[in-house]
């Protein structure tokens, strides 16, 4: 599984003219399964999103977590993190999870942030959303269940 997390001071998703997540100050997780991924791939990022000291404290430093500033999630699902750009021009999913897995392991992933006891948007799996955010610091994080990066 893999992630990209920035930090935002707010974040939201739009699908057909229907916002169907936004958020204030925390994170925004664009967030893709892979082939072979698994529960413990689930839990292994979502409890890296959900610890992450990369939010500011009052000396400007990354050293606070969500947890830490009553912070928010929007999670959204994005297969194109697997994509593959190697060989050609057009990128290939074919590292992506099929649909099916890749729905069941995103419910998962939100169950398990939501247990974490943070304050969780969502997008709509499998829809063209637009997504709007302003990225503080800038601030992006990437996360690989599989110690890719």
């Amino acid at each position: 599984m893999r992630a990209v997390v920035q930090r935002v001071s707010r974040a939201k998703v739009t699908v057909a003219d229907e916002v169907t997540g936004e958020i204030g100050r925390g994170l925004l997780v664009l967030v893709g399964a892979g082939q072979g991924d698994s529960e413990s791939d689930v839990r292994y990022v979502a409890n890296k999103v959900a610890g992450l000291r990369i939010l500011a404290d009052e000396q400007g430093r990354m050293n606070l977590s969500l947890a830490d500033i009553g912070g928010e999630v929007l999670v959204v699902s994005q297969f194109t993190l697997f994509g593959d750009t190697r060989k050609g021009r057009r990128p290939g999913f074919s590292a992506a999870a099929d649909a099916e897995t890749a729905r069941r392991l995103y419910e998962l992933f939100l169950e398990e942030i939501r247990a974490a006891g943070l304050v969780v948007a969502t997008g709509r799996f499998q829809t063209e959303m637009a997504v709007e955010l302003v990225n503080e610091g800038p601030v992006t994080i990437l996360i690989d269940s599989s110690g890719d990066f």
